[in-house]
């Protein structure tokens, strides 16, 4: 495909978003541009998009590496979305949806996921911000930290835990390592309910990472409902952010809930092909050079919740070294693996819980972007807290241990 680069319409600190021109029809598009040296998670996302077809996910639109001012760039096509993001959205309304939008977003935000899982993805890290606006309709999009099925299932027997996402969605088996399957996608669609809901993340009365960690992955608490919620909504609420995975309902089964009975005619479900689609290649360079998709987070067998919450921190409450990392990037600390650049912002150093995004006209540049540090000190953060709110003596263990490395 022949194509022009137009205007930036958003930059990361190691890809960048720009408005582009298909040369013989005129098309508007989004490419998102990388160092081919730093592209790994822009090279996962077409990995997946390419053999994807659905109204209900971002459009995939080819892929192409070039060389530009003697710097070698891999760059992403996608369908070009004006509306942006659905936290977008929920900005422009207010800073909340009422309940007739809620629904109406999560009934597709659940056909996506059903798509997906019917194709054996997982996709990781549903939230708003990951969720474009087209048209009357939203989409699936931001596939950087998708995984397949195979590769996310928990095993029990390697001390291997798998995991990508933004830790303040991740499901409670998520945050413990054992496993990041279907089921995780169906808890973050509920803590996205939340947040059209309310404006704030799940988990908006924990104001520390490690309380919030703990919380999630190691107690019998789940996010607060909306008070304002029908009886459906506060049900299909209760279906999603289940503690136990086997205990929440299938995408697929959801979208039988009598939380959207109410849609009508709306609900009448596009049918499409539930399988890889078969299309050529849209690039010389589309090969199967970058078919490996999984990131996995390596840590010894743990014994106990403390080891898993220093082991998602990085190693010591300290100093990041390998596995999941904890750095500062200006005001907010990042949680990412060291092996892929694929998790996204969470807390302020005065440890309030919050989201930063990068805006971007038609879309957000995921903070997966940011560049991949392998060992930073996040002295500077831990130090200003004199104490953890304490849930109990795990965390309070936790705390200490933080507090005297400190």
């Amino acid at each position: 495909m022949e194509w022009t680069r137009g205007a930036m319409i958003g930059r990361g600190s190691t890809a960048a978003v720009y408005l582009a021109t298909e040369v013989n029809s005129g098309e508007l598009f989004a490419v998102k541009s990388a160092d081919f040296s730093s592209s790994k998670l822009l090279k996962t996302e077409q990995s997946f998009l390419s053999k994807l077809n659905s109204p209900h996910v971002v459009k995939y639109m080819g892929f192409d590496i070039t060389n530009e001012n003697n710097q070698l760039l891999y760059n992403l096509f996608m369908e070009y979305l004006p509306r942006g993001t659905l936290r977008d959205e929920i900005r422009r309304q207010g800073g909340k949806l009422d309940q007739t939008m809620v629904r109406r977003y999560t009934w597709e935000i659940l056909h996506g996921l059903e798509y997906l899982h019917a194709n054996g993805i997982v996709h990781c890290d549903i939230k708003s911000s990951n969720i474009l606006m087209g048209g009357k309709n939203v989409k699936v999009s931001d596939l950087g930290c998708a995984k397949r099925v195979r590769q996310v299932a928990g095993d029990g027997d390697s001390g291997v835990g798998k995991f990508s996402g933004t830790p303040i969605f991740m499901a409670p088996e998520v945050v413990r390592g054992e496993e990041q399957g279907f089921g995780a996608d169906i808890w973050a669609v509920g803590c996205t309910v939340i947040e059209m809901a309310t404006g704030k993340n799940p988990w908006p009365e924990v104001d520390d990472p490690l309380s919030a960690l703990y919380r999630i992955g190691f107690s019998d608490r789940s996010p607060e409902f909306p008070s304002w919620f029908s009886e459906k909504a506060k049900d299909f609420l209760g279906i999603c952010l289940t503690r136990d995975p086997k205990q929440r309902m299938s995408a697929r089964d959801l979208l039988k809930h009598p939380f959207f009975e109410e849609l009508g005619c709306e609900t009448e479900q596009v049918k499409e092909s539930m399988v890889f689609s078969s299309s050529s290649p849209k690039s010389v360079f589309d090969q199967s050079f970058w078919d490996s998709f999984e990131v996995t987070h390596e840590v010894s067998p743990l014994n106990s919740a403390t080891d898993r919450i220093e082991s998602l921190i990085g190693g010591s409450m300290l100093e990041v070294s390998n596995g999941s990392n904890w750095s500062l990037d200006q005001d907010w600390i990042i949680v990412r693996s060291n092996f892929n650049e694929d998790s996204e912002e969470l807390f302020n150093q005065n440890g309030t819980l919050e989201m930063s995004f990068l805006e971007v006209h038609g879309e957000e540049l995921a903070s997966s972007m940011f560049d991949n540090v392998n060992s930073i000190s996040i002295a500077s953060a831990s130090r200003k807290r004199s104490f953890v709110p304490a849930f109990g003596s795990v965390e309070n263990d936790i705390a200490q241990n933080w507090q005297l490395k400190g």
